[in-house]
């Protein structure tokens, strides 16, 4: 689903999914850049990336925001995936815009979305996968309070070579206990 709130922080703002936003995450899904550290398989056509988003608002599970900075300038996507039995949920999220990647606006949207996460949503955990060889994601979510929780080999197949994937975990006290004075 689409979310039904913004969410401000201190670089970022995370609101609705727009349709006029389709185009830009079409164009960045298809920089080889930005695809060989997501999960596709291979970029989006403009087509493919419209059923996307009607699959996404008829989604009641997921949810979706996109990440811009405070001067709207679109950077990219991030979505929550709780579980239905329990309180956890999985983290994804992608910084399209190249020109502006390390800039903090990652690990600002990420902070952002795990405090209403576990103040607004009760969650108690939020989980993610990141390739191992994603050094920028993976200084990211350490300083956003993720801890490395385990080595999945040869999890990933891209350009046809396997790649580890890290699963990394917060949990509710840590990150809420890391931001008491």
């Amino acid at each position: 689903m689409n979310a039904d709130c913004v969410l401000e922080g201190d670089k970022v703002r995370l609101r609705p999914v727009r349709e006029e936003d389709l185009p830009h995450f079409q164009r960045w899904l298809n920089d080889p850049g930005v695809l060989q550290w997501l999960t596709l398989p291979k970029g989006p056509t403009m087509e493919e990336e419209r059923e996307w988003w009607g699959a996404e608002q008829r989604n009641a599970d997921d949810v979706v925001w996109a990440v811009e900075t405070l001067d709207g300038r679109l950077l990219g996507d991030l979505a929550l995936r709780p579980s239905p039995l329990g309180r956890w949920a999985d983290l994804g999220i992608f910084i399209g815009e190249k020109a502006l990647w390390s800039r903090g606006y990652g690990s600002d949207a990420v902070r952002t979305l795990l405090r209403h996460a576990f103040t607004e949503m009760g969650l108690n955990r939020v989980s993610l996968t990141t390739d191992e060889l994603n050094a920028r994601a993976l200084r990211c979510y350490e300083k956003c309070g993720f801890v490395r929780e385990g080595l999945m080999r040869q999890h990933r197949l891209v350009d046809g070579e396997f790649r580890n994937s890290v699963l990394l975990g917060v949990l509710r006290e840590e990150f809420l206990g890391a931001r008491e004075p």
